[in-house]
């Protein structure tokens, strides 16, 4: 097996999930087979922990709220941050949680069906937890850029030609 510029690897599978072995391969010069074995030992090792598509829910049905969670957390002895932000992301309604700095400890991001739906999760299971002493929540209005994707690039370069 050749050395893969695991960086270089992961990097590329990052801006394009769909990417194949194959172009992996012919895009690092190196074989299929060693672009296979060195994507299997980073699975098997936890680099790469999932897959996942890029969604722009405005353009189907179905209806989403994202809000954005600051929580200010008094830390645990001996554990820090990290019980409490355990307790966190096991809730299904979470999808992030990052360790920050600044006035806030925690940034949780999370999804729910309606608005009233996010303030009931924050009420009823963020707020209550004794480490919990504040939160603050932001609710996502629009939606830019994610994860490097431009959403709505069309409607802007629509605008840039209006006003030419």
């Amino acid at each position: 097996m050749e050395t893969i510029d695991t960086k270089k690897l992961l990097m590329l599978m990052e801006t394009n999930g769909k990417i194949t072995c194959a172009q992996l391969a012919s895009m690092l010069g190196c074989s299929e087979q060693d672009v296979t074995e060195a994507v299997g030992t980073l699975e098997k090792n936890k680099t790469i922990l999932g897959y996942s598509a890029i969604v722009d829910w405005e353009k189907t049905d179905r209806e989403l709220v994202t809000a954005l969670i600051e929580v200010k957390v008094v830390p645990q002895r001996g554990e820090g941050f990290d019980r409490v932000a355990s307790r966190i992301y096991q809730y299904k309604e979470v999808d992030s949680v990052y360790l920050m700095s600044g006035g806030f400890d925690l940034m949780v991001l999370i999804e729910g069906k309606t608005l009233k739906e996010v303030a009931l999760f924050v009420a009823q299971k963020l707020a209550v937890m004794e480490a919990v002493s504040a939160t603050a929540t932001h609710f996502v209005l629009k939606k830019y850029k994610d994860k490097g994707v431009i959403f709505a690039a069309e409607a802007a370069e629509d605008r840039r030609t209006m006003l030419v």
